[in-house]
């Protein structure tokens, strides 16, 4: 009942999507592209093979994660091609780069969570197998894929204890949605005990997929022309990476204070985590007494580069920043937002500080913080004198890089994991 309540719902707010398309589209002309495919509609669309594996990655951060295990899925079934399906332009853009000379990798979008949309998408392109990456869950596409006999798995899968509780409110409703996933394969342990409590009984541990995410050597190439530019005259450098709007007021304000209170100052690059809040941000800095540069406006780096602020206004990039970086800030962790991916850092040896607000990587940030790659600060005031101690320490801010390189390094091995656990549910022929 409570499932066709959600689906009369979903139409009567189709064409609020609609219009809400067209709005974003103003920032983000993509919105406006192939908006058949939000309908179950793809044309004449064909693929490289006569069988496909579907892999759901909604956007950037989901779609890199993803890249293990579609190339690992690629030499596992030479056989099959991938449709790789997203919900957002960047997504889909990220997906397009990242897969530019595989032929056998096809994107488009997931139609909205209406069964006759679900139904066009499968009778399209009959996808074999079907994963969604990490939280993902469309009550209609999980039953129309149980319906059709699609085996559909939850991948890289995480549930917050907060997002625990809010889901125990759904009662039955919400066992069988995720019962309806034909197995659960799950970050941690803690991540798999509470899909278990919610009844549902495939479920196994298989890692975190964003440790096997291997830093592209041209990026950290940049990261490091990056550095040299803003180090000048023995500058440090530190990255405030993945930001949140009511983030950067706050930590712009600590870090002017820092500055004024040591006379010490260090170079920041600022990467907000939605690409639409770029221009307001950069405001936010002049605002704060900053002199500013865009990466946007930069076509090659120069020799010198004598703003305090970098703004990183350009998408796909973050692991050139990090790698720029002698340490960074995780994003969304100031404010109860639940934080930012950590790995991507740690994985290029650049330690990372978080805010009190974890707690969807709980056990990502534990483990980082258990190994020394990781500071936990209580605010933002806290997050500007740990910085500035950091920077000032070169044999803890060494040892600490170290340990960043060991951590990522440590907890690797989910894509195989993953793929063998999906083995056995493409079916032979």
């Amino acid at each position: 009942m409570l499932r066709w309540l959600y689906t009369a719902m979903w139409h009567l707010a189709l064409p609020v999507a609609c219009l809400r398309l067209l709005w974003r589209s103003r920032r983000e002309p993509g919105y406006r592209q192939h908006i058949g495919e939000r309908f179950g509609r793809y044309g004449r669309q064909a693929l490289a093979q006569d069988r496909c594996l579907w892999v759901h990655a909604v956007s950037v951060g989901e779609t890199r994660a993803a890249q293990p295990l579609i190339e690992a899925l690629l030499v596992r079934f030479p056989d099959h091609a991938i449709v790789l399906t997203h919900m957002t332009p960047t997504g889909r853009r990220t997906g397009a780069e990242l897969f530019a000379a595989e032929p056998r990798v096809h994107e488009c979008y997931l139609p909205y969570d209406v069964p006759w949309a679900i139904r066009g998408f499968l009778r399209h392109f009959r996808p074999e197998l079907g994963l969604v990456m990490e939280t993902e869950i469309w009550p209609n596409v999980v039953h129309g894929c149980r319906r059709a006999g699609v085996p559909l798995c939850l991948v890289n899968a995480r549930m917050s204890p907060r997002s625990f509780r809010r889901t125990l409110r759904l009662g039955r409703a919400a066992s069988e949605v995720f019962g309806g996933f034909t197995r659960i394969l799950a970050q941690t342990p803690g991540d798999a005990e509470r899909y278990r409590a919610l009844g549902v009984s495939q479920v196994e541990v298989t890692g975190n997929l964003k440790f096997d995410m291997a830093p592209p050597p041209a990026l950290q190439d940049k990261g490091a022309a990056l550095h040299a530019a803003l180090a000048r005259d023995g500058r440090a450098v530190w990255c405030a990476g993945s930001t949140r709007d009511g983030e950067e007021a706050l930590l712009l304000a600590a870090w002017r204070e820092q500055v004024d209170n040591t006379g010490r100052r260090a170079a920041l690059i600022l990467v907000p985590r939605h690409p639409q809040r770029f221009d307001a941000v950069a405001e936010l800095v002049t605002q704060a007494g900053f002199t500013l540069q865009r990466r946007g406006a930069l076509v090659d780096w120069p020799e010198r580069i004598d703003a305090d602020v970098l703004l990183g206004d350009s998408m796909g990039e973050m692991t050139m920043y990090f790698s720029a970086a002698e340490v960074a800030f995780i994003g969304g962790s100031l404010l109860p937002l639940g934080g930012q991916n950590l790995i991507e850092a740690c994985a290029v040896g650049t330690p990372v500080l978080v805010g009190p607000h974890t707690f969807n990587f709980a056990q990502a940030t534990e483990d980082a913080i258990a190994a020394g790659a990781c500071l936990r600060v209580p605010d933002a005031g806290a997050l500007a004198r740990a910085v500035h101690a950091l920077l000032a320490d070169p044999a803890d801010l060494h040892a600490r890089r170290e340990a960043a390189t060991r951590f990522a390094g440590a907890h690797r091995g989910a894509t195989a994991r993953t793929v063998d656990a999906l083995a056995a549910l493409v079916p032979l022929r």
